[in-house]
């Protein structure tokens, strides 16, 4: 892929996020990371997989999910362009965590997780940023126990609504059923109700 394109491309999401990396840095990044276009409906990575690689979904949409002991999937989350994928190296953990899936034709730039960190560590302005990124992390995970805490599935699925507008249009509602944590058929009537509602 073009150099310029991808650091244009990664500009713009750091932008989006209100971030502003030095081009050097994208350099660098670029330098230790391998492009793949990765056909829809596709596993990437799998639980207990080892977290060597981590990505950047650069179009396009993945999706997270674990696996209960019935062999149900639920949706932990998904990566739309500008987001991170197979991430769970960066916490710290060892394996994967759950299941990475493309929900449609997406390009994806992987690093290896280890190089990544130790330029976090070696550079103060990137440090910077992985610091945002992570309070970025923190904010969500607190609004997704908050939701799950107080919220009616309803709530939860007008504030999802809110938060991702262009999520509702290109997941299929089953995925973000299990997101919310309700069953697809209550999702259904949660969204006949609302539009009812609003005539």
């Amino acid at each position: 892929m073009d150099k310029e394109y991808i650091i244009e491309k990664l500009r713009s999401f750091a932008g989006s996020a209100g971030l502003s990396i030095d081009d050097g840095i994208l350099s660098e990044v670029i330098a230790i990371s391998s492009f793949r276009v990765i056909s829809r409906g596709m596993i990437i990575s799998s639980i207990g997989d080892d977290t060597a690689l981590s990505g950047l979904v650069l179009s396009g949409m993945v999706r997270s999910y674990y696996i209960d002991d019935e062999g149900n999937d639920m949706t932990r989350g998904f990566a739309p362009a500008g987001y991170m994928c197979m991430d769970d190296g960066f916490f710290g953990y060892p394996e994967r965590i759950c299941m990475w899936e493309t929900l449609e034709e997406s390009t994806v730039m992987f690093c290896e997780t280890a190089e990544i960190k130790k330029l976090i560590r070696e550079n103060v302005p990137f440090k910077d940023v992985w610091i945002s990124l992570l309070e970025n992390a923190i904010r969500y995970k607190l609004y997704r126990e908050n939701g799950f805490l107080v919220e009616n599935a309803a709530q939860r699925y007008i504030h999802f609504r809110k938060q991702f507008p262009e999520l509702c249009e290109k997941v299929p509602q089953k995925h973000i059923a299990t997101y919310l944590g309700i069953a697809p058929e209550s999702l259904s009537r949660i969204r006949s109700s609302l539009r009812e509602e609003n005539g």
